[in-house]
């Protein structure tokens, strides 16, 4: 019997890292998922792998979720498929990074509208679904950079905007807290996502893993198995919180 047996999930993001983590592992666990992206091979891909392991996914594939209107869509179209939703995982985003005295309208523009508008979007648009369902899960993806601010790394634009989903989690959890909807966030340190990969070194992967206290980068199932304890009953007394996954870099110094 799996940890998930019979639940739909909508996850968003699903094309790679660490939103096909969370499709393989909840489709392996015997959720219905439902996914999308913007990346149309990667999301293709991500079905193949779940359905050639004996799993069950839909996948949408452009999706433009910092579009009100498509992230609508998309979300009504996944909860026609199964007649309802009982997981949300918010993975997917995407930011610009550049300093505060250079950083464009458009830059921040871009990071809100993909960092914390979809994130408004498609639980917006699930809220409704989850309600009728009785209950469900929200899984927000927040960041490190929320938390806490970097001295090497750009990232006013980004920490706002997932500040902002740890605040936007905190609020929902208390209006969904009523209603049996649960709703928690992770907060992932340096995982070693699809773009990640593309830049890194041996040299560089060494000298990494040698800033974070467990000793090494962290991968997209160290996420995605985390995300399946929030999504699952064992999980069903936790709300509110934002839940940091990053080899204890934020905590040990």
């Amino acid at each position: 019997m799996g940890r998930l047996d019979g639940k739909v999930a909508l996850i968003t993001g699903t094309g790679g890292g660490q939103g096909r983590a969370a499709a393989e592992i909840f489709a392996r666990e015997g959720a219905m998922v439902i996914g999308c992206d913007l990346k149309v091979e990667g999301n293709r891909e991500t079905k193949e792998l779940v359905e050639a392991a004996g799993g069950t996914m839909l996948a949408a594939a452009p999706v433009d979720l910092g579009d009100p209107r498509s992230a609508e869509e998309f979300v009504e179209a996944a909860a026609a498929e199964w007649g309802g939703l009982d997981i949300v995982y918010n993975n997917a985003s995407a930011q610009k990074f550049s300093p505060f005295a250079e950083i464009s309208l458009d830059e921040w523009a871009f990071t809100m509208r993909n960092d914390l508008n979809l994130v408004f979007y498609v639980t917006r648009a699930a809220w409704p679904h989850l309600v009728a369902r009785g209950g469900g899960s929200i899984i927000n993806t927040a960041s490190g950079a929320g938390l806490g601010a970097s001295k090497t790394t750009p990232t006013v634009a980004h920490a706002t905007a997932k500040a902002g989903v740890m605040g936007f989690t905190r609020a929902l959890a208390a209006e969904g807290a009523p209603l049996g909807i649960r709703v928690n966030s992770i907060a992932p340190g340096l995982i070693e996502t699809p773009v990640l990969k593309e830049h890194l070194t041996p040299e560089l992967v060494a000298t990494l893993s040698a800033s974070i206290p467990l000793g090494r980068i962290g991968k997209p199932e160290d996420i995605a198995n985390f995300a399946l304890y929030l999504a699952s009953d064992e999980s069903t007394f936790v709300t509110a919180t934002t839940f940091v996954i990053d080899g204890g870099t934020t905590t040990i110094h």
